[in-house]
């Protein structure tokens, strides 16, 4: 790998462990304030899902930079990346509560519906992005599989209200894309922004 060493500035262990995948090094640089990073997220009115994933991503990446430099660590790349659902130009992103999540499994029961995650790397005043979409086709849900998973508390803190790497993959009947950006991150287009960095 080309990068060393990065920030990540996610709460996410998925996104912790898939970087570890590839042998990235990094330092957490979670948010001060969990509540207002969450805030960061909400939906404006008539907003396209890729450009719902931009805006988002990008507000965390300003507001992480900023986070570094106030706290004078020492200087590296920081990574941020936010992932959300997409039925149509609907976005479901977190639930709620577990009856929002089972309205949404209810949702994307029987059809296919897209998965949008957006990276952006800070290397010193230059900013590197990349958008990795996904499909994701489910098999048609029971009320009693929906329960099932609800009740199993796996759709907490996940777009769409499940995970594709947890129960849910048995849900899934086919996917056309990057499963690590399923997860959260892709790999591949994560990779070759940390081998840009270096040139």
């Amino acid at each position: 790998m080309s990068v060393s060493f990065i920030y990540l500035a996610s709460q996410s262990p998925r996104r912790r462990q898939l970087l570890e995948q590839i042998g990235v090094a990094l330092a957490l640089l979670p948010p001060d304030d969990a509540e207002a990073a969450e805030a960061l997220e909400a939906v404006r009115p008539g907003e396209a899902p890729a450009a719902y994933v931009r805006r988002v991503t990008r507000l965390k990446l300003a507001d992480a930079a900023l986070r570094l430099a106030r706290q004078q660590r020492t200087p590296a790349p920081v990574l941020c990346a936010d992932t959300t659902v997409a039925l149509g130009r609907r976005i479901l992103g977190k639930p709620a509560d577990a009856e929002e999540a089972a309205a949404m499994l209810r949702a994307l029961s029987g059809g296919t519906h897209r998965v949008l995650t957006f990276v952006a790397v800070q290397a010193g005043d230059t900013r590197h992005e990349a958008l990795s979409e996904s499909r994701v086709r489910f098999a048609r849900l029971d009320e009693a599989g929906i329960a099932a998973y609800v009740a199993s508390g796996e759709w907490q803190g996940k777009a769409g209200a499940y995970g594709i790497q947890g129960r849910a993959a048995a849900f899934i009947e086919h996917i056309s894309g990057s499963y690590s950006g399923i997860m959260g991150l892709p790999l591949f287009e994560t990779a070759a922004i940390l081998k840009e960095i270096r040139r």
